[in-house]
């Protein structure tokens, strides 16, 4: 829709960044404070006002570092736009492309800040509905932005989405009758941190006829059985994202991350936790139960390490990404 040089606004396209199913992408200068930005064009100017601010409505009630930013929208010359934060780099899909499976201490640091993201989107009532590699921006300094939140809906004025959509490998078996809520996001998850670690889908994208054996689990293969360099412990957590039973998945990003983060954290830190528990038992068996049992019931808020802004588990004292004290 727009072209390189062309002018609109403020706004000079420098060039095409993508498309998609919902629009088109463009990296943009503003020339007023000479500053890049992304400018997103969605398909179908002929809709409703409303319908249009939909996603700019959804980011703007978001604020968060692994969420890109956006920035403002506009209509001008009776085109309809959305400037958002421009992220230098590339995304986990072209990474995947190109690398195959990623190394464990790399996908799984991604993957916390996926979860952070969308764990921040489900509290402000937002289901996303399209997690994949391909919505994942990774700048240069290794931080993940979630984007593309043209599918996306909030959730908190219905029991769950009832429109069919996504992209099918990425799917949860509920997204295909039309019944997609916030543990149909963490399935994604699952799905993306399956292809970090094996770099292939655990199953193609199902036929009409595949659907029932989507439902009953069939169709997947262990990650571990794929790349045995995957411990067993993150194996588990990547099976139980993807159980297709939704009573049996993680309801929320938020209890994937409580159990990825201490799988995360080095061997020795992790065996010196242990220790230290098992110390306190030996002190005083029924005060730390009573603590524990307290501390179940808090509901933590979301952490992040002062220094590398990544996520850190609700009561960590050193980040288990960039090891500096909190």
């Amino acid at each position: 829709m727009f072209l390189r040089g062309q002018t609109i606004g403020k706004y000079r396209v420098l060039s095409h960044l993508g498309s998609g199913g919902f629009g088109s992408v463009y990296l943009a200068e503003d020339t007023w404070i000479k500053k890049n930005v992304a400018i997103k064009v969605p398909h179908k100017q002929n809709l409703d006002f409303s319908e249009l601010l939909k996603e700019p409505r959804l980011l703007a009630s978001m604020s968060h570092p692994n969420i890109v930013t956006m920035l403002t929208a506009e209509k001008l010359d009776d085109v309809f736009f959305i400037v958002m934060e421009y992220v230098p780099g590339e995304t986990l899909e072209q990474l995947i492309i190109r690398e195959g499976a990623l190394e464990l201490g790399r996908a799984l640091d991604y993957t916390c800040q996926m979860c952070n993201a969308v764990d921040h989107a489900h509290r402000a009532g937002v289901l996303h509905r399209d997690i994949r590699p391909g919505n994942m921006l990774l700048s240069e300094t290794g931080l993940l932005k979630v984007t593309d939140f043209g599918t996306s809906r909030f959730l908190e004025i219905a029991a769950h989405g009832t429109t069919v959509i996504g992209s099918p490998p990425y799917m949860a078996p509920e997204q295909f009758h039309g019944k997609a809520v916030f543990a149909s996001d963490v399935y994604s998850v699952g799905v993306t941190m399956y292809q970090m670690l094996t770099g292939e889908l655990p199953y193609n994208t199902p036929a009409p006829s595949d659907i029932e054996k989507l439902m009953r689990g069939e169709l997947i293969t262990a990650p571990r059985v794929r790349n045995s360099k995957i411990p067993k412990t993150i194996n588990d957590i990547i099976m139980r994202a993807l159980a297709p039973d939704l009573t049996q998945r993680y309801q929320r990003a938020a209890d994937l991350l409580e159990d990825l983060l201490p799988a995360r954290a080095p061997a020795g830190r992790r065996a010196k936790a242990k220790r230290t528990a098992v110390g306190l038992d030996l002190v005083d068996a029924n005060v730390a139960d009573i603590h524990s049992r307290l501390k179940a019931r808090e509901t933590p808020q979301a952490r992040f390490c002062w220094q590398c802004r990544k996520p850190l588990h609700a009561r960590s004292d050193r980040c288990p990404f960039c090891n500096e004290a909190q």
